[in-house]
């Protein structure tokens, strides 16, 4: 299924918190996300998305036929990493195993590698995720290690895995 990336828009504001509010999802993202996730929710997401500073937080919608159906996301860091970016996404449960997450992550990498000056794109999912690690994998990322006992999800004292492209 070909996928499209975006931008976010005000009227996503209904579709976008129907994806979202699913504790499957919300179990494979950081914490920070409200559940249940309201259509106020969304709408201070997009609030905050398009006031972004559009060289800091690359934002984008993902549809496939015109329908939301993801999202993703790749942010500068600062400082001396001012060159790198962290990655994060997700595809809404009934549009999941379409490969639609990896058409997404290539074009969003290709899209930032050759039009910024970024020269890493990293990504740090749950180990769990297995998903999204194969994702990656698909799109160039290498494996560069397991960050253990990493994160606190759910009550869980859990790993993760690291990622990253480079030009």
């Amino acid at each position: 299924m070909k996928c499209e990336l975006r931008a976010w828009q005000r009227t996503d504001a209904e579709a976008l918190a129907a994806l979202i509010n699913n504790k499957k999802i919300q179990d494979c993202l950081r914490d920070g996300i409200p559940y249940p996730y309201t259509k106020a929710d969304a709408q201070s997401y997009l609030e905050q998305v398009l006031s972004a500073d559009p060289n800091q937080t690359y934002a984008f919608a993902i549809t496939a036929n015109g329908i939301l159906v993801g999202s993703i996301a790749v942010y500068r860091q600062s400082n001396i990493h001012s060159r790198t970016g962290e990655l994060g996404y997700y595809i809404g449960e009934p549009f999941q195993g379409k490969g639609i997450g990896t058409e997404a992550v290539g074009q969003i990498c290709r899209r930032l590698l050759e039009q910024t000056d970024l020269l890493r794109i990293f990504a740090e999912p749950f180990a769990y995720n297995k998903a999204s690690c194969r994702v990656l994998e698909k799109n160039g990322f290498r494996h560069e290690g397991t960050l253990r006992k990493n994160a606190v999800k759910n009550g869980k004292i859990i790993d993760m895995e690291l990622y990253a492209r480079t030009v």
